[in-house]
């Protein structure tokens, strides 16, 4: 194989190694940090919402008593 080739394909084995390395070591912190820092008090992070649905919309949960289809009739019990 070519030199160059053979360098970079090490440079880029290094590099990964060095990002696997690092992702681990801030995981040690955040662990050994959540262990011992149990009294500090919480951040305000808030969790946004997820769509229900592909096109970003929400579902919206119908009354209990309202069956009705979006036509105005009611579901057929079996499907024809």
């Amino acid at each position: 194989m070519h030199p160059e080739i053979l360098r970079e394909l090490t440079a880029l084995r290094g590099r990964e190694l060095r990002e696997r390395a690092h992702r681990a070591r801030l995981a040690k912190i955040a662990i050994r940090g959540r262990r011992h820092g149990r009294d500090l008090p919480d951040d305000d992070f808030v969790i946004p919402a997820i769509p229900d649905y592909v096109d970003g919309s929400f579902r919206t949960d119908r009354a209990v008593g309202q069956v009705t289809s979006e036509t105005g009739q009611a579901p057929a019990g079996h499907a024809a």
